[in-house]
């Protein structure tokens, strides 16, 4: 699998409007993002052509208007975060993770139980889910 490009925190709170949205122009990127962030409407834009610069969106003139559409999938994009940080903080060891959430009492009982549900539904299908 190809790596996904790097995006920044910023530029991720972009994506996910217009994973939620696309096709989406900038005038609705810009209005959900000026309600939420402290951002100018230049910022944002900056952000947008940043984004399409680094081959995560890409965009269609449709009369005096630029829409955007995803060129990477949220889902694909988050695994790839997901396993970076894994690796960057924990060596890999997804046991590791865990058990430092459970120390530090970031995970509440609710979420410990969904963990068993997950594990115990996972281990009666014999092995890792493809879900």
């Amino acid at each position: 699998m190809k790596a996904l490009p790097q995006i920044s925190e910023a530029e991720f709170e972009v994506m996910k409007i217009v994973w939620k949205y696309a096709p989406i122009s900038t005038n609705e990127i810009t209005d959900r993002l000026v309600k939420t962030t402290t951002w100018s409407p230049k910022t944002i834009q900056t952000l947008i052509k940043r984004l399409v610069t680094k081959g995560v969106l890409t965009y269609e003139k449709q009369s005096r208007v630029f829409v955007y559409t995803p060129l990477i999938d949220e889902a694909e994009y988050i695994g790839q975060e997901s396993t970076s940080f894994l690796k960057r903080f924990y060596n890999g060891n997804l046991s590791a993770m865990l058990s430092a959430f459970i120390d530090h009492d970031r995970l509440s009982e609710t979420e410990i139980n969904t963990l068993r549900d997950l594990l115990s539904h996972d281990s009666k299908k014999g092995g890792p889910s493809c879900e």
